[in-house]
């Protein structure tokens, strides 16, 4: 018995001889998966522990997107968020380009669509709260183990519809505010896309465009760059730790990323 007790004691020192501590730790964790019991040098995280930081992540990443998107130039400024005119409309732009009377009407109208974007984003911060409240250990941990922006997939799931329902009433009042005379942005974009389509006899000559609803596009780019700015900020929490801005952040992200 004692010669296998030495045995052990001489086996263990072998491996921090080798290794190092920190080697060692992980050994012994990858050791944990085949049914070896580890030892590792640092306490292990709890669920608790796991759902906060995930909470707190999702929080930050989330009020952090929502207070630069609802800033002046929130989306219009950013050139990878900027919400541009639906693409399938381009040969009426090309026609609309070439009349006098409407020079600068398309800069005018793409400046109206990311302002009714700015102004709706607002929205979303109590849904994010909701869906981040009622996150449960089993989600937590998937997320946890998933990709870099599996947190945020979280939230897409969880709030689309409502952030959907709650944006489109917004960006429709934003872009039916009258210029002058009964123009606006979303009637003069609807006209515009009917009188076109007429003028195909309806599909028949060229492509229908099938969306005349300006406020529909951009809600849905509006949602697009919303979880495109929060999936960066999970990114940034996950990879870099000055990021980890709280203690329960640097704690979760900091044991798992170690």
């Amino acid at each position: 018995m004692k010669s296998k007790i030495t045995l052990a004691v001489l086996s263990f020192g072998f491996l921090i001889a080798i290794y190092g501590c920190a080697e060692l730790d992980k050994v012994m964790k990858e050791a944990g998966k085949y049914g070896v019991p580890a030892t590792p040098t640092k306490d292990i995280l709890t669920n608790d522990e796991i759902i906060k930081g995930l909470k707190a992540a999702l929080n930050h990443g989330a009020d952090s997107a929502v207070s630069r998107l609802t800033k002046k130039d929130g989306y219009f400024g950013d050139a990878a968020l900027k919400i541009l005119l639906p693409k399938e409309a381009k040969p009426i732009y090309d026609q609309v380009q070439k009349v006098p009377l409407l020079n600068g009407f398309l800069d005018d109208a793409v400046l109206s669509v990311n302002r009714a974007a700015e102004d709706a984003a607002v929205q979303a911060k109590p849904i994010f709260i909701n869906a981040i409240t009622s996150m449960t250990i089993t989600e937590g941990l998937s997320i946890l183990k998933g990709s870099d922006t599996a947190a945020t997939h979280y939230l897409r799931e969880k709030t689309f519809q409502q952030l959907y329902n709650a944006f489109k009433p917004k960006i429709q009042t934003s872009l039916n505010k009258e210029y002058v005379n009964g123009i606006s942005a979303e009637n003069t974009y609807k006209k515009a896309i009917d009188t076109y389509n007429t003028a195909s006899l309806n599909g028949m000559l060229w492509s229908k465009i099938q969306n005349n609803s300006l406020s529909e596009h951009t809600t849905q780019r509006a949602l697009q760059g919303l979880f495109t700015k929060v999936a960066n900020e999970e990114k940034l929490i996950r990879e870099n730790p000055m990021h980890r801005v709280t203690d329960i952040l640097k704690r979760v992200f900091g044991y798992v990323f170690q």
